[in-house]
């Protein structure tokens, strides 16, 4: 929008002119790139989901011209069995992101400022202004961890990526459940996109806790980022909430396609886990390669990792890197500028990546 001039934008509601978007990952078309900065899964979907979306097109192509299920029935019922819950106890949305934008709006317009970290997922400061909410800005510590004591304090609620984004660094579910305590009377957001590569979920405190909700995706565990699937898990009289905002701004948020693929995905348990386990184990085996070559990297539970080098610049190792052909994330924001936020590949993605930073740095 940089090339928009100031006569143009006068069409534009005051509130837009002053937004400052989201920037998303870079998704550049290069030959023979490898791409680890988007936190994209390696590995494809289930062999399942592949064969439901062929299944729409040979069986339903004529529903094609039909809405679909505005309540997404079957997926619900799906990820309730799944997470084992209750189809009242989950919502579902067009990614995460467009189930985040609801919570903002049902949950956080209040007269106290909401919390999350310094550091954390950049889209929450966006919808913030979007929304214009309130929010205080708690910063992580020395180790770059949540410190749950700084979040009780007056709130207007409370959202929290876990595992934190960019850095990896976990909660443990005893945290969660002491941030929940502290604060009965907001409602607290555990953000777990990233949860399915080694953290605890908060799913198993919702029936415990009338002010949880936790929001995964299928974007990362589940390999389906290019449809757009994700979904909240609370109380029911909170689902209530997210439904009425839902249904006011965008009553039918997901596909003939997308409703399939991700039934399929969550009726695969087998293939799922297994996909987990092989991010999991090379996240392992990257971190130790890492360190190996001098870097130091952040204990993460993500299918990626932050690493920064003490004798190198992380702006100029992402340049560098870029030169060959290999896109990292890299964060010019301060406390952060050293670091560089890599996507967890295969191993041979992962094996050409340490070979390019040897020898950049020989």
């Amino acid at each position: 929008m940089s090339n928009i001039t100031s006569e143009q934008k006068r069409f534009w509601s005051p509130e837009v002119r002053e937004l400052e978007p989201y920037t998303p990952g870079e998704q550049p078309k290069i030959q023979n790139l490898l791409k680890l900065n988007t936190n994209e899964n390696p590995y494809p979907p289930s062999p399942k989901v592949v064969e439901a979306v062929q299944a729409v097109l040979n069986q339903q192509a004529d529903a094609l011209r039909l809405y679909p299920d505005p309540e997404a029935t079957q997926l619900k019922q799906a990820i309730a069995t799944q997470q084992s819950v209750t189809v009242d106890q989950v919502f579902v949305g067009n990614g995460s992101d467009e189930v985040l934008a609801h919570i903002f709006k049902a949950f956080f317009i209040q007269s106290e400022a909401v919390l999350y970290p310094d550091i954390s997922y950049s889209f929450y400061p966006v919808y913030s202004q979007f929304f214009n909410i309130q929010t205080k800005q708690i910063p992580l510590n020395d180790h770059f961890e949540i410190v749950v004591e700084d979040y009780k304090q007056a709130n207007g609620g409370i959202i929290i990526a876990n595992p934190n984004a960019p850095t990896g660094i976990a909660l443990t579910r005893v945290q969660i459940e002491a941030l929940l305590q502290a604060n009965p009377d907001r409602v607290v957001v555990i953000d777990e996109a990233y949860v399915d590569f080694g953290a605890e979920s908060a799913v198993n405190l919702v029936n415990e806790y009338d002010n949880l909700v936790v929001c995964q995706t299928t974007s990362k565990s589940r390999s389906l980022a290019g449809l757009r699937v994700g979904f909240a898990i609370a109380q029911a009289h909170l689902i209530a909430a997210l439904e009425a905002v839902k249904n006011s701004f965008n009553s039918y948020p997901i596909d003939r396609f997308a409703l399939a693929a991700a039934v399929a995905s969550f009726q695969d348990q087998v293939y799922f886990e297994a996909q987990c386990q092989k991010v999991i184990q090379s996240r392992e085996a990257l971190v130790e390669q890492l360190q190996c070559i001098g870097f130091q990297v952040l204990p993460s539970k993500a299918n990626f990792i932050f690493a920064t080098h003490p004798t190198r610049e992380a702006a100029e190792l992402a340049a560098q890197l870029r030169e060959q052909g290999v896109i990292v994330r890299y964060f010019n924001k301060p406390r952060i500028d050293q670091y560089l936020r890599i996507t967890i590949g295969t191993d041979q993605q992962n094996q050409r990546l340490v070979d390019t930073l040897k020898n950049i740095m020989t």
